[in-house]
């Protein structure tokens, strides 16, 4: 008897796979979730998974890489993952979750909404079909917002400062995200700082972030600066759309600051 086809739904810990789940709960029953749980998280990101299991009314499924981030940055000769290497996606989340649906009849359900224009960093595996419930039915990212609140569920605390779930030190941040973690996570700000190699004579320089290593990032008056540029894009983006929720607004102006789009199995 030939396997019936599994149906997957993969959790980052962000707002638009939540809604997504919430919305393809009663109408997929027998649906799969899973989180990519890389071990480098940050602790809102779980806290925020353990509430959604509530809501869906079934476990969601934790699958773990084989090898950490410390392994693979040694295999990969100490480079820092970024936007033209992302090994630490390919490794620490595509491949469990390719492992996890092996050889299986797979439908995987993403979470791009309808005013994305974009595919995603995803499996290419030939017996995984993508689906994008969101883009086939118009949903786009207020629709997310309102999913979110009629449920209840309400989006994730790190929202205060960060609008892109994913490791803690993800090389996608952007600057004022950065200022974040330092503000409310000072211990995982300097442990992403032990990552950063900087050697002048020789040339290296391996920084989360290809302009400027946290060091000079977490200088006061360039703190100072990067919140200045954060404040009038706030201010921009309310005088654009004066009725939105604070929280809107907030993910509207760092969009402004930065629309370079990370690796949707991190994201979403």
């Amino acid at each position: 008897m030939d396997k019936p086809v599994r149906h997957v739904l993969g959790l980052s810990g962000g707002k638009d796979s939540a809604a997504l789940a919430l919305f393809m709960r009663d109408k997929v029953p027998q649906m799969e979730y899973f989180f990519c749980d890389t071990g480098y998280e940050l602790a809102e990101t779980y806290e925020y998974i353990e509430r959604l299991e509530a809501f869906l009314g079934k476990p969601v499924v934790r699958l773990n890489p084989e090898r950490d981030f410390d392994h693979w940055l040694n295999i990969y000769g100490g480079y820092l993952p970024s936007s033209r290497m992302r090994w630490c996606t390919r490794m620490l989340k595509l491949k469990p979750f390719e492992q996890y649906v092996g050889d299986d009849t797979v439908m995987s359900y993403i979470a791009i909404r309808a005013d994305e224009d974009r595919d995603g960093y995803i499996s290419t595996k030939p017996n995984i079909t993508p689906v994008y419930p969101f883009k086939e039915n118009g949903i786009a990212k207020s629709d997310v917002f309102r999913i979110l609140d009629d449920y209840g569920l309400g989006l994730p605390s790190y929202y205060k400062w960060r609008t892109r779930s994913g490791c803690y030190f993800c090389f996608f941040q952007r600057k004022s995200e950065w200022v974040g973690l330092k503000e409310h996570h000072p211990d995982l700000f300097e442990q992403a700082k032990t990552y950063e190699k900087i050697d002048e004579e020789k040339g290296i320089r391996y920084t989360w972030s290809q302009s400027e290593s946290l060091v000079e990032l977490e200088q006061p008056g360039r703190v100072a600066d990067i919140k200045r540029k954060q404040e009038e894009a706030m201010r921009s983006a309310a005088r654009r759309a004066p009725s939105e929720k604070l929280f809107q607004i907030f993910s509207e102006a760092l969009d402004e600051e930065d629309d370079t789009e990370p690796c949707m199995i991190c994201n979403l």
